[in-house]
């Protein structure tokens, strides 16, 4: 796995502020890529009676350890209607399942975000089931409206939800229309997310038209992290703050003074820099939220200059002021015995060595679940022990085709210190001029070693980006037997992480990758490795 220039969506406040001096920076937000708790779940509480199929679902979970962000703030409540039996493109996974798991993660990002699922069989419905959706509509925040195109339906939510101030269409009838801050937001029909969204006519036009760019750009991107996304961006908007994206929010003159005040040389040597003023034009043209634009601005052109500009703007003088923490929740548990002891911390160390040894790396990537950070193609994992008493490493090694189009290869060096229970790591790593910190967790790992799940949560603080994921792992790229699936199952659902989240990681064209591991380095202590 490679989580390899996070500092890029930051990056992207600094080169539009220093692009546009007279400018504020934009006021969006990156993807939150917030965790998953093994405990939610989703009890299917039908409003059926006979022949009846509209239902709604509401989100219960298990709280002891989740206080309310704002136990002063009022919930924000949310209804999302859902074509019956529509299917979603994350692997075909029905959507009222999606939103489900949705109405889930928004729980991990405060407490006080409930959402109910309904599913648009109106036409089935007993009058008890219908009251039931009025009455939650009455007092819903924000109406998220999925694959809903039947005129039944639409008719019905245009006659019920005119009373709900802010209402988002996604892949509905063009016969719906958006609604934010209480406003229309009239749109030209152009076929993409948001139904329809091209041109915004009305007096608050350039904030909507931000938020509109914002939740269509995320939309697009077509993965559970971002379609909560979309609806977190909507309630910082127009109801309340959202914690988490309260570090994006422009911090005026003082970053600008800021940079000029302390980083001077490493301004100018950027701009005399074609790759780093590249970069800086690059970024400027992405929006923060899309970290995968971000990130492929920054890769393309990777210079010595870029890295000194962030390492003095960001990691030396926080000129953005941020200060993120590493997620908390999900807490994953570790695996607790391997080949039939106890797992300590020398055995959970050679897991993560893996095949290294036998093979030039230690693994390698299927698939992943974070969509900015576990899909580049041809992840090689190198862990070693290093020269150093007790010193522990891990090098990701990974691919990227530039935005020139050409194909180069990255790597970086993470140092791995234990945690307090075995199978629990934290790594730290200086990349682009930030510095990075997780917590990593081996979740399981066959006897046979065969494949392996790793979840991890970071943060890079002087960024304000926390950020959570899952790798996937195997000898050689493949995805563990069918006769595993069941346990693999299991592991994910540890990290509270469904199968169609994951994203298949593309190892057909992986010539040369530059490999190997220092002098001197050791591997394994206490396990034995033998190639089939």
């Amino acid at each position: 796995m490679a989580l390899e220039l996070k500092p890029s969506y930051f990056l992207t406040k600094t080169a539009f502020y220093f692009q546009n001096p007279q400018s504020p920076i934009p006021n969006t937000a990156f993807p939150p890529l917030l965790p998953r708790r093994k405990t939610a779940y989703f009890p299917d509480t039908s409003f059926s009676i006979r022949k009846t199929s509209f239902r709604a679902v509401s989100a219960v979970l298990e709280t002891k350890e989740t206080p309310l962000a704002d136990q002063s703030a009022p919930p924000v409540r949310i209804v999302a209607l859902v074509g019956d039996g529509s299917v979603s493109p994350l692997k075909c996974a029905p959507w009222v399942e999606v939103m489900l798991h949705t109405a889930q993660r928004l729980k991990w990002v405060d407490e006080g975000f409930e959402m109910l699922v309904f599913t648009d069989s109106l036409h089935q419905s007993n009058a008890d089931a219908v009251e039931t959706l009025q009455m939650e509509l009455g007092r819903a925040d924000v109406m998220v409206i999925v694959a809903v195109t039947t005129q039944e339906s639409v008719e019905w939510v245009r006659a019920n939800c005119e009373n709900i101030p802010n209402i988002i269409c996604f892949d509905s009838s063009p016969a719906l229309v958006n609604k934010l801050g209480g406003s229309y937001v009239h749109t030209e029909t152009k076929g993409d997310v948001f139904g329809k969204i091209a041109g915004i006519y009305q007096k608050e036009a350039n904030e909507s038209a931000e938020v509109v760019k914002t939740v269509s750009e995320a939309w697009q991107r077509r993965n559970s992290d971002d379609i909560r996304f979309c609806i977190l961006v909507i309630i910082n908007a127009y109801i309340r703050p959202v914690p988490i994206l309260k570090n994006l929010r422009a911090k005026g003159f003082s970053t600008l003074s800021c940079m000029v005040s302390n980083c001077g040389p490493q301004i100018l040597n950027c701009l005399l820099d074609p790759d780093c003023r590249k970069a800086l034009q690059c970024l400027n043209n992405c929006s923060p939220v899309d970290q995968v634009c971000n990130y492929r601005c920054i890769a393309s052109f990777e210079s010595p200059n870029l890295e000194a500009f962030s390492l003095c703007v960001l990691q030396k003088n926080n000129c953005l002021g941020l200060d993120a923490k590493v997620p908390e929740k999900p807490y994953v548990p570790p695996m607790a015995k391997f080949r039939g002891g106890d797992l300590c911390h020398e055995t959970a160390e050679d897991l993560f060595v893996g095949w290294l040894g036998c093979l030039d790396w230690s693994w390698r990537v299927v698939a992943g679940q974070n969509p900015a950070y576990d899909q580049f193609p041809c992840q090689y994992q190198l862990f070693y022990r290093g020269k150093a008493k007790g010193s522990f490493w891990y090098e990701p090694v990974f691919q990227v085709k530039t935005l020139e189009g050409k194909v180069v290869w990255r790597r970086r060096r993470y140092r791995v210190k234990r945690g307090k229970v075995p199978g629990t790591f934290y790594f730290s790593v200086l990349d682009n001029g930030v510095v990075s910190n997780e917590f990593w967790t081996i979740v399981d790992v066959p006897d046979d070693l065969s494949w392996g799940l790793f979840h991890y949560n970071g943060a890079a603080r002087v960024a304000g980006q926390s950020y959570s994921g899952a790798v996937l792992v195997s000898p050689d790229g493949a995805y563990p037997n069918e006769k595993e699936s069941r346990r693999l199952l299991s592991a994910l659902e540890e990290c509270g992480i469904k199968e169609w989240e994951m994203f298949t990681v593309n190892n057909s064209s992986c010539r040369d990758p530059p490999l190997g591991i220092p002098d001197g380095s050791s591997l394994h202590k206490m396990i034995q490795v033998k190639e089939n």
